[in-house]
This record gives C-alpha cells, structure tokens and sequence, in this order.
C-alpha cells in the first residue's frame, strides 16, 4: 500500500529514502522495505483505517502532552521549552520548576500568551495551543527534573532537561598537542602463565604496566560486556547479553579473596580439574565452554567462602556489595536473574540460549513467574551479583595501574553497537527494541553483499519516550575505569540500517536517530568521566556526521589501508586529521602478515565467501596493485630500509618491513595511533572474519607468546622505543 499518510510516515519517523553508498553512488531504498520498517515500529501499512487511526491517537496524544518528555540543550544555547494547554488555560499563572541534580531549585513564573504561540490545534473540539517559552536562570550542566506547576502548586506535567557541554573531553595531554601510541588487544587473546587458558584483567594490569614502562600511552579493548554464563559458545563480544555489565570470564579466579580457602584448594587440586587447567592453557583457540566449567566452579565455592564470612554479615566487605548492587539497580538486578534463570533452565535440559525460547511463563522479566523464581533462587542470583562486583573491582584495579604509570589515557573501552536478540537486556525492556529487525549494514569493502548483524535496534521514538534513560545508562557504565571509549560503528548515533528477519542484508533501510541530543548527552558523560571518545566512523559514513562528530570532539578513526586516494595511492599518514585515532588494521581484518600474504583471501575462498571466481581475482589483483603502492609509499617516506626490494613480486612480509609500516604511521599527524598487538608478534591468522559464523573460530584465536615474554623481547622493546621517539618527533613538527 502507497499513500501520502506512509510517505509522511516515512519522513517524520526518519527511514532515509536515499543515501550515497560507501563507493560514492547514489543509492535508493525500495518501497517495499521502507514499509516494512514502518511495520517494525509498530505502524499498521496494510491496513489504511488502522493506520490512520494509529496516526491520529500518536498525534491526540502529543498535544494532550502538556510537555516534551525529555529535551537536551548545550551550555551555550539559550534555552527554551514548548507548552501545549487547553485555551481555556492559556491566560492563567503556572511555574516552571526546575529539580537540579545539586538539590538547587529554579523557579519561574509565567502566563502561556505572554510567550510566543507557535501552533495550534483542535481534539475532540477543545483547542489546544503551543507556546515556546525562555527559561531566563542559567541552567548547570546535567540531568535535571522539569516541572509545570498550577498556580496552586500542583503539578501539570514533568520533563527531563538535560544540559551538555559543546564537546567530549579532551585529556590535557591532546590539548598540549602531543601524539601517542597505545596498543590495542582483544583481551580474551592473551597468553600469560597464570591465567585459566583466557585472558583476564590481572593479565589487563600486568600489560598495561608493562607498556607503560616502554612508553605506551594507552592499551585498547575489546567489547567486555556480559555475555551468557550458561551458553558460553555465544561468545562473540560484539552480540552482548548487556552492554551495561561485565564478562565474568575476565576474572583473575585466583586474586579473589577466599580463594586460598581449603574448600576452593580442594577442588582446583583434583586430578581432572588441573588437566582441564593445563589444557585449556595449552590450546591455541580459547575453549569457552571448558574455561567456563572451570572458573564457574571455582567461583562458586570462593562465593561460598565469602558469603559464609562476609556477605551474610554487617561487615565493611558486604556494606561494599550491597552499595554496589543498590547503585547497579534494576539493571543489575535484571542481569543477575537473567543469568541464574538460563543456568537454572540449562541444568533441566530446557531451551536456554535466549529468552525467545525460555518458557512462556518467563518470556517477560516482569513476568509473575520470574518474580517467583527470583525469591526461590535467591542466593544463585546473589551469586551472579558477586561476580559483577568482582569483575568491576578486578577492572578497576587495572585501571588504577594506568592511572599510577601516568598514562596519557589508560584503559580505553569498546562500546558495542548492540545486544543479541536473545540479551538480556532486551528481556528487561522489550519494548525499546524492535525484535523483528536487525541492526546492520548495506553493501560496501568490507561486505559486499551486506551485513546483518542479528542485534535487534533501538526504535528511537520508544528511546525518547524514556526520557534517553538507556542510552545514558550506556555511556556512563562504559566510561567507568577508563580513559577513553572507542564507539564501534559510531554512525549508530545518526542512523542505523535495520534488516527485518528474513530478508537479504541489501535490502534493508536506514533509520535515523536525534543525532544532536545523543551527542550532547555522550558529551556529558565524556566530561563527567574524564573520558576521551573515539568514534568509528568505517563504511558508509555520510559527510554531515563526520563533521558533526569533530565539532562535538569525537575522535575519528583512521585506518590506512582504508586511507586511499583516487589515483590508487595511499595518503601519508602526515595527512590525516589531528582529532583522530590512527591504526593499521583492525579486528575485522587480516593482520599485517595476513593482508600482504592475501592469507584473508585464501581464506575466504575456503569458506565460500566470493560468489564467483572472477570477483577473487578481481580481489587478488586489487591487493597486488595496492601492496605496490604501499611500498612506493613506504620507500617514498624512508620509512623502510634502502635495501629492501621495490618490487612487490620480490618482497615477503618480513619484521623490517612489519615494523617500518609501524613507526611509518606514528610519523602521523593523527594525536593518536591504535598497533594490533599480534602485529607486534607478526602473527598471520585473524581474529574474526566478518561474514562468518561457524565457518571459523572468531573471537577464539590467541596470541603466539605469552604475556610475559613480550616486553623482554629486545627487538620489541626497541619497536616500542621507535614509536615513542617517532610520536614525540611528529609532537614536535606542529
């Protein structure tokens, strides 16, 4: 069905009809889809009469609205606020109360027709009229509560008012104009001697102290949030069960108090505990269902220890959980049932990878079902609370190394773009997320047939209906014992492609976000927490958010081999904006090793992923053609010794030239640059190949060396003193 009511639809509730693709063409979303997407947010497309009356309650409803629910202005705006009233009222006296978050009070008095009338309309024959009227006090930055009060001090209506700072937080350091480096690691990754065959947030502070002491001046992550305790193989980091909390198997069991307790050194002692120890150490690719069966039990019996001890108990150690759980709230306490109710469902044998497939009775976190569960399962749940308390603390104490070594930014964070559709953070609020849709991305270099990453979106009018609450949840719990935040797929701020279930990844549809309130509160939290934002901005990237992001003082993401001008060359890395974060490669491509070798593209070929031969050769060409380009580029900066061949067809990947294209990119102009630590240890398999799913073990490949042989390779620590004199030297050019 076509009419000017959807077309309507369409524009007010932001599904784009036309975007430029990630080649630079023009491109069109088909009707069809369009209406689909309208169908996803609820609207009934192939019904006329319901849909025209869904469209005239949304609009009764709005007017009847004497405010907005939430409104986010910037410290230099002037700031005003709309109020819709029955005429009949427009010439009495009400208050504007605002609640600061201080407990300060502001308070104005006014008539609605002294301010300024900017529309009107009729419900139900009752005419209602909409004022703008000046809030005249200065505002302080925050989350504050807006009132409207009858004159007899009554209250009419209520909104959020948000105040943001103009940008994010820039650290002292960026201000004074001095370039880093950092090194950037999925931490499940790291090798050391101690760990439970992943790495964990012991092995987090001890890299972070060492590549402090050889001038590193951050260390980057991967996602760490909470993915599923009893369906461990689901771990992908970027298809999250909360985005608000942490993946327990990052915990150092062994630096937990309790956990020299004989009844914990009795289990890990038994013979088949320690052989499951050793292989899961042993093994190249991270077991997770066994590191899971491995520390899941261990920390069950350090709980018991501590809550025999402490946590039943008025002591200091239990006043500190409980102030964690009542400042984690509802969010937490979701998560925490969430966890014991799939564990619980596992052990009987039932449905359990998501809450889709849970019993109807426990479908619904606020369900009575669940209610009863959570009071007959009280200590499992108390359990899955100790274990957040535990990663928080773990990662707190990494991060305070950063902060004792005096890094330029310390830990940074990943954000991920969304959760699963089994999360457990769309069970606790169904009705901010559009279940029959995935969030993605249309044809472009990294997908050409398109992504679909099975994360159902956000619908952003259910997200300002609540007042943004999610999403500065979201912000604040991932600037917490950190420096910085690296916002994967930063574009989500502005627009996202939505694929509904079923169809092809091309034929979805972007749907639009309010950019400017979004970036306004990132901005709050960036200056609350002292936390830099990088925001990546790989794809289809439309001109006007990358201009709005460095306005709002988002890092850009650089990558070079993305970094190519038309003529095929690659720019130098001198070129590139100053307010950005540089890298060679990322974790949804081949190492260093890997691109030059083309061992993605054989790769590829063994998995099926290029429909014909003619598009893998088109492939191996274009690499042979920009491999020679690199090292024209290379040999042009003196970047890479004289003697190394000039000809592609001649040269290996090899160290000199691994670590040239290294120091050649802190020679940069960008304040920051991002290295791959299994570039540093010239490793050639990926980490994920995009597209994939069981065909390859991503998130699973470890590095090749142990943690604590890295920083006494000597090779390696005069790669690292490299890029500490060649950022110090680009510090010095400006």
């Amino acid at each position: 069905m076509t009419s000017p009511l959807i077309d309507k639809l369409v524009e007010l509730k932001g599904v784009e009809s036309n975007y430029i693709d990630a080649w630079g063409n023009p491109a069109t979303v088909s009707e069809q889809s369009k209406h689909k997407l309208l169908q996803e947010m609820g609207y009934s497309v192939d019904d006329e009469s319901q849909l025209e009356n869904q469209v005239e309650q949304e609009f009764q409803r709005n007017w009847m609205s004497p405010l907005n629910p939430v409104q986010v202005n910037r410290e230099n705006q002037e700031v005003y606020i709309t109020v819709r009233l029955p005429i009949e009222l427009v010439n009495d006296n009400f208050t504007v109360s605002i609640s600061c978050e201080s407990g300060d009070v502001i308070e104005q008095e006014f008539v609605p027709v002294d301010g300024d009338l900017i529309n009107s309309s009729v419900i139900d024959d009752v005419e209602f009229q909409e004022y703008l009227l000046q809030i005249n006090n200065p505002i302080p930055l925050g989350y504050h509560n807006l009132n409207l009060l009858a004159h007899d001090g009554d209250v009419i209506a209520s909104m959020r008012l948000i105040m943001a700072p103009t940008a994010c937080y820039h650290p002292e350091e960026m201000l004074d104009g001095q370039k880093v480096w950092g090194l950037s690691v999925q931490l499940y990754c790291l090798r050391s001697a101690k760990n439970w065959g992943i790495g964990d947030f012991s092995d987090l502070a001890q890299l972070v102290e060492s590549s402090a002491k050889n001038g590193a001046q951050f260390i980057g992550l991967n996602p760490i949030h909470a993915l599923y305790p009893a369906n461990p193989n689901a771990c992908s980091p970027y298809g999250p069960s909360s985005r608000r909390w942490l993946n327990f198997i990052y915990l150092d069991v062994t630096a937990i108090d309790g956990y020299q307790a004989q009844s914990v050194q009795d289990i890990v002692a038994e013979p088949e505990f320690q052989s499951s120890l050793t292989y899961v150490r042993d093994v190249d690719y991270v077991d997770y269902e066994a590191v899971t069966r491995l520390k899941l039990r261990a920390l069950e019996a350090i709980f018991e220890v501590q809550n025999d001890m402490y946590l039943s108990k008025n002591t200091k150690i239990n006043k500190a959980f409980k102030a964690f759980v009542a400042q984690g709230g509802e969010s937490l306490q979701m998560l925490a049932v969430y966890d014991a109710l799939q564990a619980h469902l596992a052990g009987e044998g039932k449905p359990s990878w998501g809450w889709p497939v849970f019993p109807k009775e426990y479908t619904d976190y606020q369900s009575p079902a669940v209610a009863k569960f959570k009071k007959a399962h009280a200590k499992k749940i108390k359990f899955f609370l100790f274990l957040q308390w535990q990663a928080a603390l773990q990662l707190d104490a990494a991060n305070k190394k950063a902060e004792d070594a005096n890094m330029a930014i310390g830990i940074y964070r990943d954000l991920a773009v969304g959760v699963s559709e089994g999360s457990a953070e769309i069970w606790g609020n169904k009705d901010l997320y559009c279940t029959n849709a995935s969030v993605g991305a249309p044809p472009d270099v990294l997908g050409p047939l398109g992504q679909n990453w099975g994360l159902p979106p956000m619908d952003p009018e259910k997200l300002y209906q609540q007042q943004y609450q999610p999403i500065i949840d979201l912000f604040d719990s991932n600037m917490k014992s950190s420096g910085a935040l690296r916002i994967d797929h930063v574009m989500a701020l502005l627009r996202l492609w939505w694929v509904v279930r079923g169809d092809d990844a091309k034929d979805g549809g972007y749907v639009y976000y309010p950019v400017d309130d979004l970036l306004g509160i990132l901005a709050l939290e960036s200056q609350r927490h002292k936390s830099l934002v990088i925001g990546e901005d790989l794809g289809t990237v439309p001109e006007e958010i990358k201009s709005k992001l460095a306005e709002n003082g988002v890092y850009s993401y650089r990558v070079f081999f993305f970094e190519q001008a038309e003529d095929g060359g690659f720019y130098s890395p001198s070129h590139y904006p100053v307010q950005s974060m540089a890298t060679l490669t990322t974790h949804d491509m081949p190492t260093l090793s890997g691109y030059w070798h083309c061992y993605d593209l054989e790769l590829g070929k063994e998995l099926g992923l290029y429909p014909t031969d003619d598009i893998l050769s088109t492939l191996y060409t274009s690499r042979h053609d920009n491999k020679q380009q690199i090292l024209n580029s290379l040999h042009g900066h003196y970047s890479i010794p004289e003697w190394m061949d000039r000809d592609v067809h001649h040269l290996s990947m090899n160290k000199d030239l691994n670590f040239g294209m290294q120091t050649h990119m802190a020679g940069g102009s960008s304040a920051l640059l991002s290295l791959q630590l299994e570039d540093w240890l010239q490793m050639d398999k990926p980490v994920n190949i995009p597209g994939t799913f069981n065909e390859y073990p991503n998130w699973k490949r470890k590095l090749n060396r142990e943690l604590e042989h890295i920083f006494t390779d000597p090779e390696l620590v005069q790669l690292a003193q490299n890029l500490t004199n060649a950022r110090l030297n680009a510090s010095n050019k400006d």
